[in-house]
């Protein structure tokens, strides 16, 4: 592959003017296909969420009064860390109608742009990119978890079907994965119906059961929450990291904002999911205090003999839904992090003519495969997965907390009173349920932490290698303004029609100039030196995008800015030049790429290990000419081997 044609760089533009994405008016509609995408993991852990923090109660010898404790810790975590911090505050952070952990970081680096605070946002990026790992980590494990829940509710049918939990999850699991490729889009449809069935289920199922003991309704007190934790103190802990089950799946009402807007995401919460959530934690607690020996499996023996086959078939229906909302957020936040310059270039296929967010990536499919495949055979059974789920979804809201905390105070002008007033009852919910979830690090919680530090691994050798590499390669190219003044003073053969050279810096001499005058001695009478800069916006209005400058007669610089929601299309970006008085004929311009080969172990960029690594990672980007959408029949490559 071409490195100077890498996709953007983490120093990218920030003065690119967004182009303001626009949710879709709010309807009954949207609010429908918002329940299918956005609420499809927190809407499946009744499933899980209540039965295994009663588990861990017994376990530590919990009296069973606790139950209404517990209940009331699931409800008032729902309201404090969905209804207040995501619902009331973070859906208001968004960056142009987008959200998700890189837009919060990108929203974070433009409040932090100018100024001395300017050094802090490589940290930013690092939070992102810890954000991020950890985010993969959750999608491995929200799959398999998920579908295992939901098959397992047939052994209350038949006890004998317990052998086939895991065959049966495993065949779901790779029928999900093995769909992705022809895309979503008419199943998505089926989505916010299902969803609809489900959230009503779980409403009435919990509602014909409140009665059994009304004692429950107790838990709406939030100092029976309160007096559980001082009354057990550590005894308390382990059910802590249970309780948290509740709220995984939260980071997506952000997450997926730009797809469906604040509005109908507020709505869909407000009328249906919390108040569905609510009753049917409710119900099970009250079922369980009237019937303890319930307490194996209280969600599915809420339901009546005659409903149990239906229910989960229901259920497993939602959480193969759940499972596909998280698989495609994480096809979108690894196409983000390729335009911030976090991957390699990633082969990406839209699957939808008319949704551009509807995307397929071969490698990371494979991969969330591979790593959901393992963990169902390695687990076996949702209640041991359990202990692996909750560090990851703490860490990243952890983070996404202190990147809110940036753009309260910088980009809000919010003052340290007010920040402190609300985001520290909020961090340190969230910090005690991360230590929570960190006793539960050797019974299977290093999972999500071994999968994030190879995602962190990957991308700081990816950014940090291509830094070096660029460094490496402007200290031994020609200045691009003396290239030109020389070229200028004595041209080779002229040649009609424009030439385009893809560079990541404009600055010098792009090596595949060099190579064509070297070898074709030849010129075109139009040369672009074009670099492509992913801005801290999700897209960018096309008046905006593409800034020119003249070096010299024939030459010009150009400067592409994409957000990091687009794909970069560098012919349909140039075509902006005519707008600015230059002539672009796409049937009369070459695009002149060089493909660069990487050596390790021939030199001394980086250590051995590392540039091991960093090679393999260069090597595995996909083509440039698919990336950035080049006419194949009008590229030219010219190679060139650097040693590392």
């Amino acid at each position: 592959m071409a490195s100077e044609e890498a996709a953007s760089s983490p120093r990218a533009s920030d003065s690119a003017t967004p182009q303001h994405h626009q949710p879709s008016r709010l309807t009954p509609a949207l609010v429908l296909a918002c329940l299918g995408v956005v609420y499809g993991d927190i809407g499946t852990s009744p499933l899980y969420a209540l039965r295994e923090s009663l588990v861990h109660a017994h376990e530590e010898g919990l009296p069973e009064t606790s139950v209404i404790g517990i209940v009331s810790l699931l409800f008032w975590t729902v309201v404090l860390i969905v209804t207040i911090k995501y619902v009331i505050l973070i859906l208001r952070a968004d960056n142009n109608g987008e959200g998700g952990t890189l837009s919060l970081v990108a929203k974070a680096q433009g409040a932090l742009k100018v100024g001395p605070r300017a050094r802090r946002r490589r940290l930013l990026l690092l939070l992102g990119i810890v954000g991020v790992s950890l985010f993969f980590g959750d999608s491995m494990i929200t799959p398999a978890i998920s579908v295992l829940s939901a098959v397992e509710g047939l052994t209350l049918v038949q006890p004998a079907f317990q052998p086939w939990v895991v065959p049966v999850t495993l065949g779901i699991v790779m029928a999900l994965f093995w769909v992705q490729s022809g895309g979503t889009d008419r199943i998505a449809r089926l989505f916010g119906p299902v969803m609809l069935a489900w959230f009503t289920t779980m409403a009435i199922l919990g509602i014909s059961h409140i009665a059994d003991d009304a004692r429950i309704l107790q838990a709406l007190n939030p100092l029976r929450a309160a007096s559980f934790l001082t009354d057990y103190g550590i005894a308390a802990m382990p059910v802590l990291g249970s309780v948290f089950l509740a709220v995984t799946g939260a980071e997506a009402l952000y997450a997926d904002m730009g797809h469906f807007g604040r509005s109908a995401i507020r709505t869909a919460w407000s009328v249906l999911v919390f108040p569905a959530l609510a009753l049917s934690y409710l119900g099970q607690g009250a079922m369980v205090l009237a019937h303890p020996e319930r307490v194996s499996n209280p969600f599915f023996l809420m339901a009546p003999d005659w409903f149990l086959v239906p229910l989960v078939i229901l259920a497993t229906a939602a959480t193969v839904i759940a499972s596909q909302a998280v698989i495609s957020g994480a096809f979108s936040v690894a196409a983000q992090a390729v335009q911030m310059g976090l991957l390699p270039r990633l082969h990406i296929q839209h699957t939808s003519d008319q949704q551009a967010g509807q995307i397929y990536l071969p490698k990371v499919n494979f991969v969330l495969l591979l790593g959901v495949v393992a963990l169902v055979i390695s687990f076996g059974s949702s209640a041991r997965l359990a202990s692996a789920y909750g560090i990851a979804v703490t860490g990243d809201m952890v983070i996404t907390s202190l990147l809110a905390v940036i753009v309260f105070r910088w980009s809000w002008n919010w003052g340290w009173p007010l920040i402190a007033l609300v985001m520290v009852p909020v961090l340190g919910i969230e910090l005690i349920f991360f230590s929570a979830n960190l006793i539960k690090l050797l019974d299977g919680g290093y999972i999500p932490l071994l999968f994030a530090a190879l995602a962190i691994a990957m991308m700081m050798i990816w950014v940090e290698g291509m830094r070096r590499l660029q460094d490496k390669l402007a200290q031994e190219s020609i200045s691009m303004d003396m290239l030109a003044a020389k070229l200028a003073k004595s041209p080779p053969t002229i040649v009609p029609g424009t030439a385009v050279f893809l560079t990541a810096d404009p600055m010098i001499g792009p090596p595949a100039l060099l190579h064509n005058l070297k070898h074709n001695r030849v010129l075109h009478e139009r040369n672009f030196i074009v670099k492509v800069e992913s801005a801290t916006t999700p897209r960018v209005s096309d008046d905006t995008r593409l800034r020119l400058e003249q070096i010299a007669p024939g030459f010009w610089r150009a400067w592409l800015s994409f957000g990091y929601m687009e794909q970069p299309n560098v012919p349909r970006a140039l075509a902006e030049a005519k707008r600015q008085g230059q002539k672009f004929d796409i049937m009369s311009t070459s695009f002149f790429l060089n493909r660069r080969i990487l050596r390790s172990g021939k030199g001394t960029l980086m250590p051995h290990w590392m540039s091991r690594v960093f090679v393999r990672l260069y090597r595995s980007a996909a083509e440039p000419t698919n990336y950035y959408r080049l006419p194949s029949n009008r590229v030219v490559e010219l190679g060139q081997q650097k040693n590392i």
